[in-house]
């Protein structure tokens, strides 16, 4: 019993600990640089104002990460403002961060949200449990104490997100991914497992690597 007990607490654990974030699908360009060569990187989040919070988050974890790699990795928002690109055209962007000093710009895109409407039944048991339809009386007491819990409706969020690694110099497309996040609790807890996810899958792909 007690052996059933402590595998039932480490499969717990190990459900808890499981990201709500998973890449469904990546791409890497060939012959592309050598991923050392990349020093300054801009973190740039392409998302509506009215998500601001989500892309504050993101850029903040993904330039936290790259950091810890190695690399000299700056916010857009934090550095230009959250509207500074708005009327600039994709080649104007690249050339400024260029002139700026920065090898490579990562985006992370919004592409889209939805949300899930599930809906649980109630539940019904009866009490005494046992054979009582023989007799009216216990038939009748049983399903007159029986306990009914009333089903309810639960909402889940998805996010389907989308991050590029562009070289600066060439303007060409290094690295792709895509994401889907299931029902994150939070943007804090988004940001932290895609982050996460995103640094793990450019460096198993030769992308960047740990300096």
């Amino acid at each position: 019993m007690k052996t059933l007990s402590m595998a039932l607490f480490a499969g717990l654990i190990i459900l808890s600990s499981c990201s709500s974030t998973q890449v469904t699908s990546s791409w890497k360009a060939n012959n592309i640089p050598a991923a050392s060569t990349y020093k300054k990187i801009m973190v740039l989040g392409i998302i509506n104002q009215k998500d601001r919070t989500l892309r504050e988050a993101l850029e903040n974890q993904l330039v936290n990460d790259l950091k810890e790699q190695g690399y000299d990795a700056h916010s857009a928002l934090q550095e230009y403002g959250p509207k500074a690109f708005d009327k600039f055209k994709e080649d104007e962007i690249a050339d400024q961060l260029k002139n700026s000093g920065y090898d490579a710009v990562l985006t992370t895109v919004l592409l889209d949200k939805t949300k899930d409407k599930q809906y649980t039944p109630g539940n019904m048991s009866y009490q005494p449990v046992g054979v009582y339809y023989n007799r009216f009386r216990r038939y009748y007491t049983t399903v007159y104490d029986r306990v009914y819990t009333p089903g309810y409706y639960t909402v889940s969020t998805n996010f389907f997100l989308e991050s590029n690694f562009y070289d600066t110099n060439t303007g060409d497309l290094i690295y792709s991914v895509q994401s889907k996040a299931f029902d994150p609790s939070s943007s804090t807890s988004l940001s932290n497992d895609y982050a996460n996810m995103v640094i793990k899958d450019m460096r198993k792909k030769g992308v960047i690597v740990k300096k």
